[in-house]
């Protein structure tokens, strides 16, 4: 099978406790799960809704502080700005317009409404969205193409930090809903692919992307 972003040949491996067959391309580092087994939005929403963040937990809103630390160390504070797959909760674009920004937000599941396709934003944030998605390339693309000039696309997601060994002892596979997985690799040659700067990375969860 070729690799989803780079169109590269892949190897197959079995992932015998998963009982999942997957890919390992050896250009760009990503793995990825069998698409054959990808669940619909209905059984993904049954998993998501077992998720309980709740806007008045401290640790949760020190992880998108986190997040959002990271993102505006490498630009100024945003005007507008758009949370990519907020899930149930729209606590990120509610923090950001705390301070300010005019923030919208989408979730193909919980808040669907696709007006945020005829807009441009400063900041596009994504936060562990990547690894659901069935086809991640033409996500980027689409998110890239939604940003201003001196736009940032920043990304929170579980990184692989080696290959196929250490991906079958990563407890992150186990979730049926995570299908794509990237390495910061993954990340560059998807920037090199339509034209876009890697602006930085934490080696562990967290890439930053820029139009210029």
């Amino acid at each position: 099978m070729r690799c989803l972003i780079c169109s590269s040949d892949t190897s197959c491996f079995t992932d015998i406790q998963m009982k999942v067959k997957t890919y390992l391309c050896a250009h760009c580092d990503m793995i990825f799960k069998d698409p054959a087994g990808h669940k619909d939005f209905e059984t993904q929403k049954v998993r998501y809704d077992l998720h309980e963040n709740h806007a008045e937990d401290e640790g949760y809103r020190r992880y998108f502080q986190q997040f959002l630390d990271f993102a505006l160390a490498q630009s100024k504070m945003p005007v507008t700005a758009l949370d990519f797959g907020c899930g149930r909760s729209t606590l990120l674009s509610d923090m950001l317009a705390k301070q300010g920004v005019t923030s919208e937000f989408y979730d193909p599941i919980y808040h669907p409404d696709t007006a945020y396709r005829d807009k441009k934003y400063n900041l596009i944030t994504s936060v562990e969205v990547f690894e659901h998605l069935h086809d991640p390339m033409a996500v980027f693309e689409e998110l890239v193409s939604l940003l201003s000039p001196d736009g940032i696309l920043a990304i929170r997601t579980e990184l692989l930090s080696a290959g196929k060994e250490a991906y079958l002892q990563w407890y992150y596979r186990r979730d049926p809903t995570h299908v794509v997985f990237f390495a910061p690799q993954t990340f560059r040659v998807m920037c090199e692919k339509i034209g876009v700067r890697y602006v930085e990375g934490n080696g562990k969860n967290m890439v930053l992307i820029s139009k210029e």
